[in-house]
């Protein structure tokens, strides 16, 4: 039997009661190890995080903490190599996609690490400033924004075992919240390596750092009125998640990011082969196979003139055909696996639906692997799929296919393409292509009611814009509806979900001692 990943809780490392689940290599099928959480002390182990680790923390100043982030990020750059060789086998990912999830969480918490070190040797933050609250200024009301004194839950999706740790947890303990962190049991692996290593090199307070590998079963149970829980997943699992009772009776503050149907939009002005026509043909590419269109990012929806139609699925599919779709570990495979076979089913299944109502423009689906057996592998390649009445075709606005699918829908003019993109019913970002910087930035703002972000690619930002799936420290990463309502990052931003705002009322000399930065 293969090694089982121990759980980090309570101070120290713990193993399940039970045989543990098997975790499998996607591109070659062998089994990697087993994770259990069977009988583990839960109780225990949030009263520990929450008392031990949460009164170390909050005992630190921001300045102080971000030097606890400086210190993980020296951790995890000394033990970045381990972390690509694990993600090879476990994600089935290519060097590049790697580097999406790990280089991006390093680069995230070194983000905030600066950020942190900027807020100066400080408990609490000022919210505005004090204001009078009668005819003098004898007697005022300053807001402020203190720790929440709970534990920080993250119940995390598979595609992003790394960043989806630490881009909730680089703010979390920032703001002298502990964490436990339950990864997807599919791809735990990397997750638990990272923990192991930041616990093994003492940088952190007895219970700051926690991990549970395995079921979740039981860990919302544990949540009490000041802790606070983040889940990325799928929108049904996120409403089961709110109808909890700790949500629900205990007023337990939840974040979600589910399902986001995101949609790229290449406004009139960019005919075919202009410089526009071509960055969203490159940039549609590259989300649907990166990570092998697996990030709750990628395009899925891309909405063109209905004039340019057939020339954006020309030069989309020619760019698909391309691909190389494989072992990652083969140097010449562009695109690696699915995590598994379970997943590979599901897009397969979405596929299905789909066709239903659009045309197969691009099929990669059954193209030959490079060093991989498609009986074993998790592999599949990119498809496009094409629906002329993009108002007719209802299951492309509601089902997302979590792989390399996307679906090429025509519009009439902007007011219809707007209309298409607010279909997705809330996403967690759009990207336009264009040159008319007029209709581009009204655009823009029709959009942002249902987005969480707007990525504008004009030719003069070619080389310099972040790209349209990728998530930056600086910009808000959530989107309402069916996105799931959340919030992450946005730069210091982030740290409000950690807090709790109060009102202190008293006069300017009691204000003067609240240990306040200056505004």
């Amino acid at each position: 039997m293969t090694d089982l990943l121990l759980n980090y809780v309570a101070g120290r490392w713990q193993a399940g009661t039970g045989a543990g689940t098997p975790l499998f290599d996607p591109a070659l099928g062998t089994e990697l190890v087993r994770v259990d959480a069977t009988g583990l002390d839960l109780p225990g182990a949030f009263r520990f995080a929450r008392e031990t680790g949460g009164a170390a923390l909050r005992a630190l100043t921001y300045r102080q903490r971000a030097g606890l982030l400086a210190a993980i990020v020296k951790v995890l750059q000394a033990n970045r190599d381990s972390y690509y060789e694990i993600a090879t086998a476990n994600s089935g990912t290519v060097k590049n996609d790697s580097a999406v999830d790990i280089d991006g969480a390093i680069f995230t918490i070194g983000q905030y690490a600066k950020w942190g070190d900027a807020l100066g040797d400080v408990r609490a933050l000022r919210d505005g400033d004090a204001v009078k609250l009668g005819k003098e200024p004898v007697f005022q009301s300053q807001h402020l924004q203190v720790p929440t004194r709970g534990v920080a839950l993250f119940i995390n999706a598979f595609n992003f075992p790394s960043w989806g740790l630490w881009e909730k947890a680089a703010p979390a303990l920032l703001s002298g919240v502990p964490v436990i962190v339950k990864p997807a049991t599919a791809t735990a692996w990397l997750t638990q390596r990272m923990v192991r290593d930041v616990v093994e090199a003492g940088v952190l307070p007895a219970g700051a750092l926690s991990v549970i590998c395995g079921s979740s079963a039981g860990l919302m149970d544990q949540l009490e009125s000041f802790d606070v829980v983040s889940f990325t997943g799928s929108a049904d699992t996120g409403a089961v998640i709110r109808s909890h009772p700790a949500v629900a009776q205990r007023s337990v503050r939840v974040n979600i990011e589910a399902d986001s149907l995101n949609s790229a939009l290449l406004l009139p002005d960019a005919a075919p082969g202009s410089d526009a026509f071509n960055l969203l043909v490159r940039e549609v590419v590259r989300e649907m196979t990166v990570k092998s269109g697996q990030k709750c990012t990628a395009i899925r929806r891309i909405l063109v003139p209905a004039a340019s139609y057939e020339a954006a699925a020309e030069a989309i599919g020619a760019k698909l055909a391309g691909v190389t779709v494989g072992n990652p570990r083969n140097e010449t495979v562009r695109m690696g696996s699915l995590v598994s076979r379970a997943q590979l089913n599901a897009v397969r299944e979405g596929l299905d639906a789909l066709r239903t109502q659009a045309s197969m423009l691009h099929d990669g689906s059954a193209q030959a692997l490079v060093d991989a057996d498609p009986a074993v592998a998790a592999c599949i390649g990119p498809v496009l799929l094409g629906a002329r009445d993009a108002d007719a075709a209802q299951r492309v606005h509601d089902i997302e296919v979590f792989g390399p699918v996307a679906t090429l829908l025509p519009y009439r003019d902007l007011d219809h393409a707007v209309a298409l993109a607010h279909r997705g019913q809330g996403s967690l970002v759009t990207s336009l292509y264009g040159a008319d910087e007029v209709a581009l930035g009204q655009a823009a703002v029709q959009l942002a009611a249902s987005h969480g972000r707007v990525h504008v690619v004009t030719p003069d930002v070619a080389q310099a814009h972040t790209g349209h799936g990728n998530v930056v420290p600086m910009s808000l990463h959530g989107g309402p509806g069916r996105a799931g309502g959340g919030a992450e990052l946005g730069g210091l931003r982030a740290l409000d979900f950690y807090h709790r705002r109060s009102a202190v009322q008293a006069s300017p000399a009691v204000l003067a001692q609240l240990g306040l930065p200056q505004s």
